[in-house]
C-alpha cells in the first residue's frame, strides 16, 4: 500500500497521481513509491497507457531538500542509483506515457517528466533545474534525459544557470510538446493516452523499447535492435489481424487484443 503515490484506472488509461502536498516534495518515499505503482501499471492488463499527474497547482517542485541537506558523500553514495531509479521509474513502463504538468516541475520533478514520452504543460509551468544554486548538479536522471531531449548545450545552460523556464520556452527549446490552458491539462493528457487504449499494445511496446534502445548506442547497432524488434511482432496476434484487416477492409479497421 502506497501513501503518496497511486494509481486509479479509468477506461484503459492508468493515472499515477503524486499526491504530497503542499509542493509534491519527492522524497525518499515517494521514488519508491514511484517504482511501485510503475511496476503496477506496466503489469497490469487493465492499463493500455498513462497519466503522470501531481494535481491542479503544482507537478512536483523537486527532492525533498530537508531530506538530504545532512546527506555527506558516504551517505549518497550507496543510494545516487536507487535516486536515478525512482524518479526515472516512469520510464520503466512499456507502454505510452504522458506527463501532464501545471505549476511547477523542478529538479526531480523535471526529471520525472523526462521519463515520460510526452510531455503535456499549462501556461502556468515554469520548469528547471535549480540544483546547481545548492552546489549539486541534477542526479535523477536529468543530465542525460535532458541532453538527448534538447541536445548538450541546450541542456548545459538550463543546468549551468539553474534558470527556470516559462511554458512557452520549453515549448521552443523541445522540452515540452503541447501547451494548454492549466485547467485542461490533465483532460488533455488523458485524450492524448486514450487514443492507445485499443491500439497494438505488444507493437507499441516494441516501437517504445525499439527507439529508446537505439538512443542509447550507435546506428548500426539501433538498427539492429529495430529488426529484431520487428521480426519479432510478426509473432503476434496483433500484427496478423491488422495485416488481415489492410487486405481485406482497408487501412485504420482493425481490432487488436493486445495480444
Amino acid at each position: 500500500m502506497t501513501e503518496f503515490v497511486s494509481l486509479s484506472v479509468d477506461d484503459g488509461v492508468g493515472t499515477i497521481r503524486i499526491d504530497r502536498p503542499p509542493m509534491n516534495a519527492l522524497n525518499r518515499q515517494i521514488q519508491q513509491e514511484l517504482l511501485t505503482v510503475s511496476d503496477e501499471a506496466d503489469t497490469r492488463a487493465d492499463v493500455r497507457a498513462v497519466v503522470v499527474y501531481g494535481g491542479e497547482k503544482t507537478f512536483a517542485a523537486g527532492a525533498d531538500v530537508k531530506e538530504m541537506a545532512t546527506m555527506s558523500y558516504s551517505d549518497m553514495a550507496p543510494v545516487a542509483r536507487k535516486l536515478s531509479a525512482g524518479l526515472g521509474a516512469i520510464s520503466t513502463i512499456a507502454k505510452p506515457t504522458v506527463a501532464a504538468v501545471t505549476g511547477y516541475a523542478l529538479g526531480g520533478g523535471l526529471e520525472v517528466a523526462l521519463g515520460a514520452d510526452r510531455r503535456i504543460v499549462g501556461d502556468n509551468a515554469k520548469l528547471g533545474f535549480p540544483e546547481i544554486l545548492l552546489g549539486i548538479f541534477p542526479g535523477g536522471g536529468g543530465t542525460q534525459r535532458l541532453a538527448r531531449l534538447i541536445g548538450p548545450s541546450r541542456a548545459k545552460d538550463l543546468i549551468y544557470t539553474g534558470r527556470m523556464v516559462t511554458a512557452e520556452e520549453a515549448l521552443a527549446i523541445g522540452l515540452v510538446d503541447e501547451v494548454v490552458p492549466a485547467d485542461e491539462v490533465y483532460s488533455r493528457s488523458v485524450a492524448y493516452a486514450a487514443q492507445f487504449k485499443a491500439g497494438p499494445a505488444l507493437a507499441l511496446a516494441a516501437a517504445k523499447k525499439a527507439i529508446d534502445g537505439g538512443l542509447d548506442t550507435d546506428l548500426r547497432t539501433g538498427l539492429d535492435i529495430e529488426s529484431e524488434l520487428f521480426a519479432g511482432i510478426f509473432a503476434s496476434e496483433d500484427a496478423r489481424a491488422g495485416k488481415e484487416s489492410f487486405v481485406q477492409n482497408g487501412p485504420g479497421k482493425a481490432t487488436f487484443t493486445g495480444r
